[in-house]
């Protein structure tokens, strides 16, 4: 544990746990009450039917999820034995330790999964927050990205939603984009799903034939779902080391010069 977390000293542990967050702690109940609303719900079952076969396969010491609501975890059911999600600020009565998602209090290159649970949906600083992801994950390591997809129905209806509530006041980043940011950090993709084929609608009629819904679009693997789920794994970058040119030394003769037009006077 002393290897995978960082250790803070007696103020930097105060000042995190009293220090007050209300901003992202607010969006993040709001998020976790979206959850449990039955569109939410849909949203929730979607996504965890493609997470639950990628994270089951998935193994090492250190799971991490980031992002949405302690209470919709997708690592439950890892076969990983350590599970760690953060809170963005403390809670009389929460179990969770309190981190910024920007700002992890774990080491570098220390664990084995990362989740990133609409994280990079719902952050004032994304390039931050992925790169923060990438730095505690291993060389080697697996990261899953769980996004809105803004080529689908979501996306379109995200134009037309009023923005002050979730989830139309996530960014929607596309996965061609989000592509070019794993890349640049050594992320290679190694597989792309989508789900959530119904449209966001809170009418019961529609919401009880989302799985009939969902079963189509996956059976034709439409790529206009409204959620994408990416798995990446971080490359180990090869170093090459310098090896100093030495310059072969040149032998010197140890000649006598020879005296020319001496003159010897013999008395």
């Amino acid at each position: 544990m002393v290897s995978f977390m960082k250790i803070f000293t007696k103020h930097e542990t105060r000042r995190r746990l009293t220090h007050s967050h209300h901003d992202t702690d607010d969006l993040t109940d709001r998020i976790g009450d979206w959850f449990c609303s039955p569109q939410g719900q849909s949203v929730w079952a979607a996504e965890k039917a493609i997470t639950d076969q990628l994270i089951g396969r998935l193994f090492g010491y250190h799971i991490l999820q980031i992002g949405c609501h302690e209470e919709f975890s997708l690592i439950e059911n890892s076969p990983v034995g350590h599970k760690v999600m953060f809170r963005p600020a403390w809670r009389r009565g929460s179990t969770h330790p309190v981190a910024l998602s920007e700002e992890l209090p774990v080491a570098s290159d220390s664990v084995d999964v990362v989740v990133l649970h609409h994280a990079l949906d719902f952050t004032e600083q994304t390039h931050r927050l992925l790169r923060e992801g990438t730095r505690v994950l291993r060389p080697g390591g697996h990261m899953i990205v769980v996004g809105f997809n803004p080529a689908s129905l979501w996306g379109l209806a995200k134009l037309l939603r009023s923005r002050d509530n979730v989830p139309w006041s996530g960014k929607f980043i596309s996965r061609s984009r989000l592509g070019d940011w794993l890349q640049l950090l050594n992320l290679q993709l190694k597989s792309s799903e989508v789900a959530l084929y119904s449209p966001p609608v809170k009418l019961p009629r529609v919401l009880t034939h989302a799985s009939r819904i969902e079963r189509v679009g996956s059976r034709m693997q439409l790529p206009f779902g409204g959620v994408y789920v990416l798995q990446c794994v971080k490359q180990i970058v090869p170093i090459t080391p310098i090896v100093p040119r030495w310059r072969p030394l040149r032998s010197r003769s140890l000649g006598v010069p020879a005296a020319e037009n001496v003159r010897v006077t013999i008395h």
